[in-house]
């Protein structure tokens, strides 16, 4: 499976659900896929979906999920010892990896050789780590809302961009009805 296609699979789990997603190619297809007020689509900050779905969390009670990309995470890996000492039980980090920088022509990360991030982030702290594959992220997903407990999931996949559109909402917009949705 390619990112699309685990975004296909979980977006009835995350409708109506506070969702910041990574920049680029991700927001752009679960934007395509299923577009939600209560979607943040990250536009330009490259390894800062975590961050800010932590914060989030942390803010309000509402669940977050956060859905990030290895090479993301990769630039920013201080997130996960970040999100293990400041733990939010109401925050889900999924982080699709599919081992290359999907945003910018799929060249390769580390996590597709040798760095696993689900020992990075075991390593940090988090005390809720799952792996899985890309068909068993829907019940991982899950799972994790059912637990009331912050997780991280990695979902390992394989390469590759769906063609999508690009988001034409003004971001101030996508900012807007996001935060009435966290009001809400």
């Amino acid at each position: 499976m390619i990112r699309s296609e685990i975004l296909r699979e979980i977006a009835p789990v995350l409708r109506d659900r506070l969702v910041v997603c990574n920049i680029g190619i991700p927001s752009q297809e679960l934007h395509a896929i299923d577009d939600q007020p209560s979607n943040f689509y990250m536009l330009g900050t490259m390894g800062l979906a975590s961050s800010i779905g932590l914060g989030l969390a942390l803010a309000q009670p509402k669940p977050v999920i956060a859905i990030d990309g290895d090479g993301s995470v990769l630039t920013n890996l201080a997130t996960l010892a970040t999100i293990a000492n400041n733990v939010a039980d109401n925050f889900i980090l999924l982080i699709i990896d599919n081992g290359s920088y999907g945003s910018t022509g799929d060249q390769p990360t580390y996590a597709g050789r040798k760095t696993s991030l689900a020992a990075v982030a075991a390593a940090c702290g988090c005390y809720n780590v799952v792996e899985c594959h890309g068909h068993e992220t829907r019940d991982a997903l899950r799972d994790a809302l059912d637990s009331g407990q912050m997780t991280v999931i990695v979902c390992k996949c394989d390469s590759g961009n769906a063609k999508m559109p690009v988001i034409t909402m003004d971001p101030v917009v996508i900012r807007d009805r996001f935060m009435k949705s966290v009001s809400g």
